[in-house]
């Protein structure tokens, strides 16, 4: 297969301007957990009875990044115009709702999910959230079957590749959401704490997809970048199954037993991959701008 070419590799930012009532909803999210860390620095994070700032702050910011991600790879999807317009506006749609009742009930001193202190329509605003929830999980699957579905000549081989893991990964994190619907609960066992899985396994949007981006600028032999991606994103994908187990034994990520330890060293695996790409890019960009100067003062 032939490298790939600098043209059809579309400049970030004009992918981004595609989608830009996604961006907006994505930094909007970092804007309120930007004023809910002042509010905290100024008054503390909890607020009687249930309400807990904290995790308003990282909910709105991991809302954010994660529909910023959806707004780069939405463009890739070949959806039908009408598909991608439907997709875009729940995923806007669902996201402000998330938004909102996340930091006004936190804000009220409630658990906006699963309050055992509000009123019936806090209940009903818990399980419309959860509704909501479902509506995201549906959405990130049809999305992962429209990416597996594409039948090759890839235009962009190295990014569906890392698109392809990080939709599998994201498929983790939804079914530990789902598992703490059930549970009405994010707390398994003792010290089991099921959003841990759910924010790591949701992370891989940007993890698993850089370095593809990064190897699609690289002058450097395909198969080996096509298996630094594989093993690269099988050692991440093998230490969420590993938290994941942690997480059902009831146990803590963070303590110092088999498990984590190994999930911890898969975990530098796909480290060590994602360097390699980072430094295989600037070493390219070095050389291109050094041929460069080197041709001005020829000239």
């Amino acid at each position: 297969m032939k490298a790939v070419r600098t043209d059809i590799v579309e400049p970030l930012i004009k992918v981004v301007e595609k989608e830009k009532g996604l961006v907006a909803t994505g930094i909007f999210g970092f804007i309120l957990s930007a004023g809910i860390a002042l509010y905290i620095f100024f008054q503390g994070k909890i607020i009687l009875p249930e309400g807990n700032m904290g995790d308003a702050f990282s909910f709105n910011a991991g809302i954010g990044m994660f529909i910023l991600s959806i707004a780069v790879i939405l463009p890739f999807a070949k959806l039908g115009t009408r598909k991608r317009k439907t997709m875009r506006w729940f995923y806007i749609t669902a996201a402000l709702y998330s938004y909102a009742i996340e930091t006004v009930q936190n804000f009220r001193g409630l658990n906006p999910r699963f309050s055992r202190e509000g009123t019936i329509i806090d209940m009903i605003g818990g399980i419309l959230f959860g509704a909501v929830s479902l509506v995201l999980v549906s959405l990130a699957v049809i999305l992962m079957i429209q990416f597996f579905r594409m039948k090759p000549p890839y235009e962009r081989p190295f990014l569906l590749m890392g698109i392809r893991y990080a939709f599998l990964s994201i498929l983790l994190a939804n079914l530990a959401g789902i598992w703490m619907i059930l549970l009405q609960n994010r707390s398994t066992g003792a010290d089991g704490n099921l959003i841990v899985l759910h924010g790591i396994g949701f992370h891989a949007l940007q993890t698993l997809i850089l370095p593809g981006l990064l190897f699609e600028k690289t002058q450097v032999n395909e198969r080996f970048k096509k298996l630094l991606i594989h093993y690269g994103s099988i050692a991440w994908m093998l230490s969420i199954l590993l938290i994941g187990f942690q997480t059902a034994l009831g146990r803590t990520v963070f303590e110092l037993t088999a498990l984590p330890i190994l999930a911890s060293l898969l975990m530098l695996v796909w480290f060590g991959t994602a360097i390699t790409a980072a430094a295989l890019f600037i070493r390219k960009k070095r050389t291109y701008h050094s041929f460069s100067y080197s041709k001005k003062l020829g000239n």
